[in-house]
């Protein structure tokens, strides 16, 4: 994207106006222009789209070994699961969950469905135990006030680091309920268990309606979600709070991004009138 010098009309608001630190294309450019657009499909369509096996087993092992220590507290309400352990500002406790944030497939789908420089809006380890209910049905960007039908102003990710089957708390779906207006699902409505091995994911719009699964299986189901948003909308954490610049100079150059060491044109998310990369300087 050019650097514009002059400023004419406010067309001339909408481009990259970054002198320092231009954009850059993410590393979702790496993926074939044909398998995102067989992802979009599936989008458009479902709502959602299933990638098996993008980690291998010792990954998984990686983030299973990482994350124990810390998985100490149940949920505080029925949504967060009075059987289920979270883990919050995983950027700051651990390095392992990095690369599902900014995997280049799902970086390649997002390419597509947000502005430039959208935001990571959340970052969880959600861990099920046995004995827990279903969560309430939702879709993730309900806490923006703006009334559906209307393009997903999100999308997330979860990763599968334990196998995900249909007793063990498998994320549920509802095909197509990314298209629906103001209703809410109804008991003709069947949600669709996401079965899926573990080192898989989950990609889904913010509009779809999708929820925790019960787990009546006699062991924990483990995974990682990472939520993204349009950069003109404030993220659900913090991060510019809870990420110390310590930590960003460390992660990639796409989840600095993310956090919110961008702009969106022509000036959103400055600091001080600068870029904010030129903190990390």
């Amino acid at each position: 994207m050019s650097v514009k010098s002059d400023i004419t009309t406010l067309d001339d608001l909408t481009g990259d106006l970054a002198g320092r630190y231009p954009w850059t294309p993410s590393a979702g450019a790496s993926i074939a222009g044909d398998v995102v657009e067989a992802d979009l499909a599936a989008l458009a369509r479902d709502g959602y789209v299933i990638w098996e096996n993008l980690l291998s087993d010792n990954e998984c092992q990686q983030i299973r070994e990482a994350v124990a220590p810390m998985l100490s507290h149940n949920g505080r309400n029925s949504f967060e699961g009075h059987r289920t352990q979270r883990l919050y500002s995983v950027l700051t406790k651990t390095r392992v969950c990095d690369r599902l944030v900014d995997h280049p497939r799902a970086l390649a789908v997002l390419d597509r469905l947000l502005m430039p420089n959208y935001l990571l809006s959340a970052i969880q380890v959600i861990n099920i135990r046995p004995g827990e209910s279903s969560q309430l049905l939702h879709f993730d960007d309900a806490f923006y006030p703006i009334p559906r039908p209307r393009p997903a102003l999100g999308a997330a990710t979860i990763w599968a680091i334990d196998d995900f089957t249909a007793d063990n708390g498998a994320t549920v779906v509802i095909p197509a309920s990314h298209r629906w207006g103001g209703r809410q699902p109804t008991p003709d409505d069947t949600p669709r268990s996401v079965i899926m091995p573990a080192g898989s994911c989950i990609f889904f719009l913010g509009t779809l309606w999708h929820g925790g699964g019960a787990n009546t299986s006699e062991a924990s189901r483990l995974a990682v979600t990472a939520q993204y948003c349009q950069p003109w909308l404030r993220p659900l954490e913090a991060f510019s709070l809870s990420v110390s610049t310590d930590i960003v100079k460390v992660v990639s150059a796409d989840i600095q991004r993310m956090l919110g060491y961008s702009i969106h044109p022509p000036f959103v998310g400055a600091v001080d009138g600068q870029h904010p990369l030129r903190l990390l300087e």
